[in-house]
């Protein structure tokens, strides 16, 4: 097993963008999230310090947060933030795979869905829209699905189009045409000559 070091101190890191979020604008009527974290990686060191920044200003300092470890490569068990420590855990099967629990002890818990990294910027706006809708009994990986399936049924629909405006007919390729130069085959009654 190989195991990567990270040597730098938290002071000596390149500083992060901001945090790529959406949040419930209030929690009058609870929902299944609370809004939309988009990070650029999958690594938590990096990632959580922007993230519980923006997070510590508005909810109160975050303590703990907890991950499902699908989409995590490595789950550090510490996370240094600005001015404390954010302890990270994981559960694999009572957790969904597409969401972050963030515990603060002052006012309370927050789920919030998590965008992949590669997630295109239209998609990534749509899933953090619907995630940030209050009082949505949509989960996290609910969420995940139906995207997925946009992306489907738009792909089909771009198909779709191109065949009617081709007037019905797959546009030539000259790589998929056949081999149409004809083959000399000897036949056994030419063997003799």
């Amino acid at each position: 097993m190989t195991v990567a070091i990270d040597r730098t101190t938290p002071d000596e890191r390149v500083p992060s963008p901001p945090a790529r979020l959406s949040l419930t604008p209030t929690r009058p009527v609870p929902g299944a999230l609370d809004g939309a974290w988009w990070p650029r990686s999958r690594d938590l060191l990096r990632e959580l310090p922007t993230l519980t920044d923006v997070l510590d200003a508005r909810w109160g300092r975050i303590t703990r947060v907890s991950v499902n470890p699908a989409h995590w490569p490595v789950i550090p068990r510490k996370v240094p933030a600005t001015g404390h420590t954010v302890n990270v855990g994981w559960f694999t099967d009572e957790q969904d795979p597409h969401k972050l629990i963030l515990l603060s002890y002052t006012t309370g818990r927050w789920d919030l869905l998590v965008i992949p990294p590669e997630t295109s910027a239209a998609a990534a706006a749509r899933l953090m829209a619907a995630a940030a809708t209050v009082g949505s009994l949509l989960t996290a990986s609910s969420l995940m699905a139906s995207e997925t399936a946009t992306r489907a049924a738009r792909a089909d629909l771009s198909r779709e189009e191109e065949w009617e405006t081709d007037g019905g007919l797959p546009r030539w390729r000259p790589e998929a045409e056949p081999d149409r130069t004809p083959e000399l085959h000897r036949t056994p009654e030419l063997q003799g000559r």
